[in-house]
């Protein structure tokens, strides 16, 4: 299943970069579903070219019967980021995988950070895939949307958290 989103956030690249990078923020994200932030590792400085690895709990309440059969009541998801260094007009490129202990299921995405008047469009193309033989399609099908509204949520987060601390 394919996953797009697109949103502009108040703040240049690198301020948006920072906070999608910043510790702080990934455990207040994960605490605003319910969640918690397990682990948390950077490397490298976010003015160049840097790496994320996050793990956390997530509750699986919002998720489909079919979903929840599968993996629980709760899902240790680990976020693996590859973020490029800014091009000469400030644009970054953040490769995801995002991968779900105990369940069939494996997130890809891009998301590109481009500078638009003082702001940032933030657009992500990513693919939700199950490797299950006749049910992965719809496993996939059902996480799909849940991933989508994850990843706005992240972004509304991220407004609010550019909106609240200053940079």
């Amino acid at each position: 299943m394919t996953l797009s989103a697109s949103t502009t956030l108040s703040a240049p690249v690198q301020r948006v970069t920072d906070v999608f990078a910043d510790e702080e923020f990934a455990r207040h994200a994960s605490f605003t579903v319910g969640g918690e932030l397990k682990s948390f590792e950077i490397s490298g400085a976010t003015t160049g070219a840097f790496t994320t690895k996050s793990v956390r709990t997530l509750p699986t309440t919002r998720m489909p019967d079919i979903a929840r059969k599968v993996v629980g009541s709760a899902l240790t998801v680990t976020q693996e980021e590859s973020w490029t260094a800014p091009d000469a007009d400030g644009a970054r490129v953040n490769t995801i995988k995002l991968s779900v202990a105990g369940a069939p299921l494996d997130v890809t995405a891009v998301q590109k950070l481009t500078a638009a008047d003082g702001a940032t469009l933030v657009e992500l193309t990513g693919e939700v895939t199950s490797a299950i033989p006749f049910l992965g399609a719809k496993i996939a099908s059902a996480a799909e949307p849940v991933i989508g509204r994850a990843l706005n949520l992240q972004a509304t987060l991220a407004q609010q958290w550019l909106d609240t601390h200053a940079g």
